[in-house]
C-alpha cells in the first residue's frame, strides 16, 4: 500500500492550518512523519493515543512522528513536584509516560514511536535498549560516541572527548537525549528527544530526568554545524538500521 492509499489520523492542528495527519502506510508498515509545524503537547497526545488504538485493532499501521513542541515541561509518572524549580516559566503537562521531569521546545527533535510490541517480542527492556541503540547509530554519523550509564536513563556524553567551543572538561558528563515511553495493550508511544540546537537555559527550569549532578548538552553545543533535517537524516538511517525500514510519510 502507498501513503496516497494510506488511511491517516486527523486531529486538531495547533498551526490553524487545516487538520493534522499522521501518514500511515497501512498493517505491517512503519510510517515516518516529520510535522512542518510545531505541535503543542496535548493535540500530540491525543494523535498518540487514537494512533496507538488503531495499531492495536490492527486498522492502522506502526508510526515515527518527527516534531518540535514550543517550550513547555512535561511531568513523567515518577516526577517529583520539589525538582520543578521555576512552575511559572514554561507550560507544565502531566504525563503518562515513564520519569520525571523533561524539557521540549524549538530546536530539540521529538520523535514519537508507536510501535507494535506484541509483534516485536514483548521485551520492554530490549525495547529501551534497541532505543538507546538507536541514538547511539545516529549519533556516530556526526561522530559523537553516545554512551549509556546504569542508573541513568538516556545518553551521555564524555566532555573531555567531546569539548566543544568552551574546551575539554575532563570527567564532566552531559545528557544529549532522554527516552520516556508508555506501552498500552504492546503498543509504544511516546519515545525520544535529541537535543540538535534548543536553549540549554530553558533546561535550568526542572531537574531535567532527575539528575541534578550532571549537564545538558546539543550538537550544536559540541561545535557540530548539524541543522534538523541533518539530524532527521541520521534518524532515519539509524531507525532503520536497528528496528527496520519505514516508509516515507
Amino acid at each position: 500500500m502507498t501513503i496516497k492509499q494510506a488511511r491517516a489520523t486527523a486531529v486538531a492542528d495547533p498551526a490553524g492550518d487545516g487538520p493534522l495527519r499522521l501518514a500511515d502506510g497501512g498493517p505491517g508498515t512503519v510510517a515516518w512523519d516529520t510535522a512542518r509545524h510545531p505541535v503543542d503537547y496535548p493535540p500530540a497526545v491525543a494523535a498518540m493515543e487514537a494512533r496507538a488504538a488503531a495499531i492495536r485493532a490492527g486498522r492502522a499501521g506502526e508510526l515515527v512522528w518527527l516534531l518540535e513542541h514550543p517550550p513547555l515541561y512535561t511531568a513523567g509518572t515518577s516526577a517529583d513536584p520539589g525538582e520543578l524549580l521555576q512552575p511559572m516559566r514554561f507550560p507544565v503537562h502531566r504525563s503518562g509516560r515513564g520519569g520525571r521531569y523533561t524539557y521540549h521546545g524549538p530546536g530539540q527533535r521529538v520523535a514519537y514511536v508507536l510501535l507494535d510490541l506484541e509483534r516485536r517480542g514483548r521485551d520492554l527492556r530490549r525495547f529501551v535498549w534497541l532505543l538507546e541503540e538507536w541514538l547511539i547509530t545516529a549519533l556516530a554519523r556526526f561522530a559523537v560516541t553516545a554512551e549509556r550509564r546504569p542508573g541513568r536513563v538516556g545518553l551521555w556524553v564524555d566532555r573531555g572527548r567531546h569539548p566543544g567551543p568552551g574546551g575539554a572538561r575532563p570527567g564532566a558528563e552531559d545528557k544529549i537525549a532522554a527516552i520516556g515511553i508508555r506501552v498500552r495493550r504492546w503498543v509504544s508511544y511516546h519515545g525520544i528527544s535529541l537535543n540538535v540546537e534548543p536553549d540549554l537555559d530553558h533546561f535550568a527550569g526542572i531537574v531535567p530526568c532527575g539528575v541534578a549532578e550532571h549537564g545538558v548538552t546539543s550538537l550544536v553545543d559540541l561545535g557540530l554545524p548539524v541543522t534538523m533535517a541533518d539530524a532527521d537524516l541520521a534518524l532515519r538511517a539509524g531507525f532503520e538500521a536497528v528496528f527496520g525500514p519505514v516508509v516515507q510519510g
